[in-house]
């Protein structure tokens, strides 16, 4: 009985070994003399979680909040974290490991109002690495020591997520630009913290009910706290932040993206309609000539910039490729067909006939498309420099009606637009970045200013407005006579003498010249017209039916 009971006793050891082993093999983050977030971090399994060995996948994004838990950060040794608490933004990607029960977990945490200065704009970013223990649902991650530069598995998994690119896009587009963002690592207080400082985060994972909108995929909430002792000293660098965090269903960003490229195709789409129904209101050579060059290329350029924006948001996230190609394929179409078109109508339309030779007139042209480029290029150089007046330039390009409003008044000309170009342009133009900075959930996740979309609106309807009113009252309606020029009278008195019995050479009728005739026009070359038919052929040509001398406006 002797190696009976040795071998029992053997096998009770060893049996005690296998079951201990695994969850006993994960060697705390560090040993302290006091407790570690131990009332955030109970040991026990809650009765109604599942079973140890139903491991949870919590590979996700989650957001949430952050909160000093004390209620001013006064030991911390970084003066700039003058705010108490802000959002949190958690990226993480769980691997599981040869140890049965503890996953591997890289990630990001960015926290939000953190500094309350303009260096706040994406936040302070950690990066972290750590173990998650499943059966205990205890979640324990520390500062990532790695070079900057180095990328892991959780860079593989930020590069494929949709919610975080789209974030990334929308920081560098129209919040900070590439230089800031390097000013701002090098200058950064958590930059200076993640070299005197121990990250330290432990959190309980549990797992919420499901929801009718979530579909299929599972909400968990992540609740802990973050320490973070000094290196080279016996305290901490500031107080305990409590963090907690909420996965997000990704799926609902990218439906919100594709809505909002089926949004911006529909408006391409419109303006194409209503670029072709004012091309063929001012089909004439004198129509063309009055609508103003600089406001078609102006809004040619405006289009440019949308395409390229969308075609660089397609490329950065490849699982939206197709929809934001698609619509930076539909404003290429705008821009470089019709928009191209018309300029160049009006470009010839204003040239005098001289009978120019090929040769000049294909310098003529190149210098036009040299200006056209060369303003594309240089708003691009502006709107980096002056990135931080991204919104006062964005006002200054909606400002595409003044040169029209200007040269109306100039030439006095006569319904130069139709009034649907008028309308729908101004509502297919702002319609984008309304959307960007006035809606509080946009895909973006960009915060709404409410003022700035507040000038916009009246902004545009102010220049909307003046157009419409040189419609229908004249160009120059709400200009003060006194200041006006003089202008030339068709209407004019003249001496009847032999006139009498002239026919109109456009209809070929006979006027009435008689002293309370008002159907009688008189150009400056001394020739008698019906109001009607002048009228008419001023809209074809400016020139005089019968001698072919240029004539004022009317």
């Amino acid at each position: 009985m002797g190696p009976m009971k040795n071998w029992n006793i053997l096998f009770g050891l060893w049996l005690i070994f296998v079951v201990t082993w695994p969850v006993g093999g994960v060697r705390p983050l560090r040993q302290r003399p006091r407790s570690w977030g131990e009332e955030w971090l109970p040991l026990g399994k809650d009765e109604n979680e599942v079973g140890p060995f139903s491991s949870w996948n919590i590979t996700g994004t989650y957001r949430g909040n952050w909160k000093f838990l004390e209620s001013s950060n006064g030991t911390s040794k970084f003066p700039d974290f003058r705010n108490s608490n802000g959002n949190s933004v958690l990226e993480l990607i769980s691997t599981p490991t040869k140890i049965t029960g503890v996953h591997y977990i890289q990630g990001v945490i960015i926290f939000h109002d953190v500094f309350d200065n303009e260096r706040d704009i994406r936040g302070a970013q950690i990066r972290l690495e750590g173990v998650y223990v499943w059966p205990f649902r205890q979640l324990r991650m520390v500062a990532n020591s790695g070079k900057e530069g180095d990328y892991g598995q959780e860079d593989d998994y930020l590069l494929t997520n949709p919610y975080h690119l789209l974030g990334v896009f929308s920081s560098q587009v129209f919040q900070e630009s590439p230089r800031e963002k390097i000013w701002n690592r090098k200058h950064s207080p958590i930059y200076e913290m993640e070299k005197r400082c121990n990250i330290e985060i432990a959190a309980q994972v549990s797992r919420l009910p499901p929801r009718k909108n979530d579909g299929d995929q599972e909400k968990y909430y992540l609740e802990g706290l973050m320490e973070s002792p000094s290196v080279d000293e016996d305290v901490d660098c500031f107080s305990p932040v409590l963090l907690n965090a909420t996965s997000i269903n990704t799926d609902i960003y990218y439906n919100k993206a594709i809505n909002y490229t089926l949004m911006v195709t529909f408006i391409s789409f419109l303006e194409v309609l209503m670029l072709i129904r004012q091309m063929e209101y001012s089909n004439t050579q004198s129509g063309t000539a009055k609508v103003s060059l600089l406001m078609v290329g102006h809004q040619a350029i405006i289009d440019t910039y949308i395409c390229l924006l969308h075609l660089t948001a397609g490329i950065l996230v490849e699982s939206l490729f197709n929809a934001f190609a698609t619509a930076a394929f539909f404003k290429f179409v705008v821009f470089s067909i019709f928009e191209m078109r018309y300029l160049l109508a009006i470009w010839k339309a204003n040239r005098p006939p001289n009978g120019e030779s090929w040769e000049q007139m294909r310098r003529e042209l190149s210098a036009l498309y040299s200006r056209f480029y060369g303003v594309l290029l240089g708003g691009v150089l502006v709107m980096y420099e002056f990135h931080k007046f991204l919104r006062f330039i964005l006002l200054v390009l909606h400002s595409f009606w003044i040169p029209q409003i200007v040269l109306n008044v100039v030439r006095d000309s006569r319904k130069p637009l139709h009034v649907h170009f008028i309308l729908g342009m101004t509502i297919t133009r702002i319609a984008i970045p309304l959307y960007i900075f006035g809606c509080p959930h946009n895909f973006m996740r960009i915060e709404a200013d409410r003022n700035w979309c507040i000038c916009l609106a009246i902004f545009m309807g102010l220049q909307a407005l003046i157009l419409i009113l040189q419609h229908y009252f004249g160009s120059r309606c709400f200009i003060p006579r006194q200041v006006l020029p003089d202008k030339y009278s068709y209407y004019r008195r003249f001496h009847q003498g032999s006139n009498n019995g002239i026919d109109c050479v456009i209809c070929m009728t006979p006027i009435d010249l008689g002293p309370r005739s008002n159907d009688c026009m008189v150009t400056p070359c001394e020739h008698f017209f019906h109001n009607s038919c002048l009228q008419r052929w001023m809209d074809i040509k400016m020139e005089c039916p019968t001698c072919r001398r240029a004539l004022p406006p009317a």
